[in-house]
């Protein structure tokens, strides 16, 4: 009798004992960051909750187990531990104690994402798509008939690439004016404006970036890289003027535009001055690429930046944006390198900077209902990718801090109920 009481509580013990929760580590530890963001994203597409641990070991994920999810953490090569409910409710009261730099934040449903991308083939590639894919995260292509048809309110999250929202094509004209894809784009976007009711393409675009002002002001959560940041502020603050020289429009400019601008319809730039000359490889003096410090200061070796580190229990949202297993970040070139804080706006949060190019290279804030981070440069692990260059192998990066910084954007939606204190 006594041995069976003994062996009873023996199997008992054993039973509460078995481990409960699978932690997906973000430190040193973890084989593979990327696809580790892509295993999140499919618990939740299964209507499971994630948590998300910010600041325990790099921002590690903590998911109910289930024999289905360590086969797929297998299947990805994604390092995962199983641990006990006792071990889970140390990690979260260790945590929750408020004298650690630290946050249990909870994923609830897969946010729906969209890539603002045209559908005929670039001769360049997109980081976030690369990202996207590498880590087997989906998501829906829109371009410019998608989003004046109306569609974009069916998404949570949109990202926009390497798009010159200005209607100046990149102010690619002075180099590759001749070459086919640059010849073939200019008509595709002609071609469209003018099937969607728009005598230039420039109007279309100016109709574009007003619906995604409206999307993000109704909620919608907007992240873009390379040269749609600057653009896209630009275009707003051009409402109404004509910047486009005879080259892109056929026609001439407003004159003394720059004079007229209105920073007010910005999102993240003010003050700013355009560039007037049509054959310069700038849109404004808010990219870094032409300033002083830059030019003379920056080299590959030292082209650095730092990510801020927040306080994880009162600034929730940039702390979830700036989760990673390292706090300097590589450098990478793009069509706007780094954004001039001299003309960033007071409210705009700065994520990540270069002091001594005096820029900052990733920034957040608040528009509305929604909320809007930029990214500059073009791909994070390669530091001058240029026209037609081939696209980076993410296989032979999956630990790229650079990268996780898109994908913390990409997480950020489903964790909106999360109220961030004040």
């Amino acid at each position: 009798m006594k041995k069976s009481i003994i062996l009873s509580v023996f199997i008992l013990c054993s039973l509460f004992s078995q481990a409960s929760y699978v932690l997906i580590p973000m430190d040193l530890e973890q084989k593979d960051h990327l696809k580790a963001y892509g295993i999140a994203y499919w618990v939740l597409k299964q209507d499971a909750e994630v948590h998300w641990l910010l600041n325990y070991r790099g921002g590690s994920f903590m998911i109910q187990d289930a024999k289905a999810l360590e086969s797929e953490c297998t299947i990805r090569g994604v390092t995962f531990e199983v641990i006990a409910d006792s071990k889970s409710s140390a990690i979260l009261a260790e945590i929750a104690n408020p004298e650690v730099n630290m946050e249990d934040v909870k994923l609830e449903k897969a946010p729906k994402i969209a890539v603002y991308s045209p559908k005929t083939k670039q001769p360049w590639d997109d980081a976030v798509t690369l990202v996207l894919k590498y880590a087997e995260i989906p998501y829906d292509v829109v371009y410019d008939e998608e989003i004046i048809q109306g569609k974009l309110p069916l998404y949570d999250w949109l990202h926009l690439h390497h798009e010159d929202f200005t209607g100046q094509y990149g102010k690619f004209w002075v180099n590759y004016r001749t070459a086919a894809w640059y010849q073939e784009a200019q008509q595709e976007q002609e071609k469209s404006a003018h099937a969607l009711g728009f005598n230039k393409v420039s109007e279309m675009k100016l109709a574009v970036a007003k619906d995604i002002r409206d999307f993000v002001a109704g909620g919608g959560f907007l992240f873009a890289m390379c040269s749609a940041p600057d653009s896209y502020d630009i275009a707003l603050a051009a409402d109404g003027l004509d910047i486009c020289e005879s080259m892109f429009d056929g026609d001439g400019t407003t004159p003394n535009y720059n004079a007229k601008l209105d920073y007010s319809k910005t999102f993240a730039f003010t003050n700013f001055t355009l560039s007037t000359n049509p054959t310069e490889y700038a849109k404004s003096n808010i990219d870094t690429y032409i300033t002083r410090e830059r030019k003379y200061g920056v080299t590959k070796a030292n082209d650095l930046f730092t990510l801020f580190d927040f306080s994880a229990k009162w600034d929730v949202v940039p702390t979830m944006l700036c989760q990673n297993h390292e706090q300097v970040i590589k450098g990478f070139w793009g069509q706007t390198v780094g954004f001039d804080k001299a003309f960033i706006k007071p409210g705009v949060l700065i994520l990540g900077e270069n002091k001594a190019a005096n820029e900052a290279r990733y920034i957040h804030g608040d528009y509305g209902k929604g909320t809007f981070t930029f990214y500059s440069g073009h791909d994070p692990e390669d530091y001058q990718h240029r026209v037609e260059d081939p696209p980076t192998d993410l296989s032979l990066h999956p630990n790229s801090p650079g990268y996780r910084l898109i994908l913390n954007n990409v997480l950020f939606p489903a964790a909106k109920k999360k109220k961030q204190k004040t």
